[in-house]
């Protein structure tokens, strides 16, 4: 087999991938270099969690896997769709039908119902609701009697439920978190979490989130760890133990160079 055979089986196999993938903010002296050629990929079926301190361009990594940043050098594989041939209608309409997202805010307009804010991609899409799967979601996610009510009358973690029924409900190749609990209480954010990870377990969902917090990472099979804009390390099976330990490790490094006191982030 060819190695560009090879390539294209392996994209396939993966959810999403960057091969080579460079983002710079700005030009000149203020150019800031957000991505910095990097190599990574994310399995189907699998819950994965980007982390890194501060600045390390972990958002910036979802950002661009999932189109709603370009990469500025490289190449970001959907399948085996390439993100950076699209233009913008394309990527819109990508976002919509294959890519879910679940962020730190709720992003639920406040004069629909829940089941409104859930049907309203699919609506936009001009696609039909599959009734019996709103049904079973709403209904996994613990959401089934509140389907009528406004944002304003749910409580946090029931407003992250709808996000996450949303990002479900079109079964998209992929869903996009970005700080999920963010805004949650520990109780409600433990329970979105758990949410998460049934998705992957029991629905065979691909799910990749970004999080500053070892333990949100310790739900996800494996922990992908960037500093200063590329991949330094990957922990599989994590516990909030092994995380802490290796974002210790790569704030030494950084220290090291940096010539400043080290300081865990």
């Amino acid at each position: 087999m060819s190695q560009q055979n090879t390539d294209d089986v392996a994209r396939y196999r993966s959810v999403v991938s960057a091969e080579g993938l460079t983002k710079v903010y700005g030009s000149g002296d203020t150019a800031v270099r957000a991505l910095d050629d990097v190599y990574v990929t994310f399995e189907r079926g699998r819950f994965t969690a980007i982390m890194g301190p501060s600045g390390s361009g972990k958002s910036t990594l979802l950002h661009c896997l999932a189109g709603l940043d370009t990469a500025t050098e490289g190449r970001v594989f959907l399948g085996g769709t390439d993100l950076t041939e699209l233009d913008d209608t394309e990527l819109t309409l990508l976002r919509r039908r294959r890519i879910g997202f679940v962020f730190q805010s709720f992003n639920l307009l406040p004069v629909l119902t829940a089941e409104q804010n859930i049907t309203l991609p699919l609506e936009l899409a001009s696609t039909r609701v599959d009734r019996a799967q709103l049904e079973e979601i709403a209904t996994r996610l613990g959401i089934a009697d509140r389907l009528g009510h406004r944002p304003s009358e749910l409580s946090g973690g029931q407003q992250q439920r709808v996000a996450i029924a949303r990002a479900l409900l079109p079964a998209p190749d992929v869903v996009v978190a970005d700080e999920p609990t963010g805004n949650l209480d520990s109780r409600s954010g433990a329970e979105v979490l758990d949410l998460l990870r049934s998705s992957v377990q029991e629905l065979g969902q691909s799910v990749l989130m970004v999080t500053h917090d070892p333990v949100a990472a310790s739900y996800a099979d494996r922990v992908v760890l960037l500093a200063d804009g590329r991949v330094t390390d990957e922990i599989v099976d994590p516990t909030p133990e092994s995380v802490l330990a290796s974002l210790g490790r790569i704030d030494l490094r950084r220290g090291s160079r940096s010539g400043r006191p080290a300081e865990v982030a």
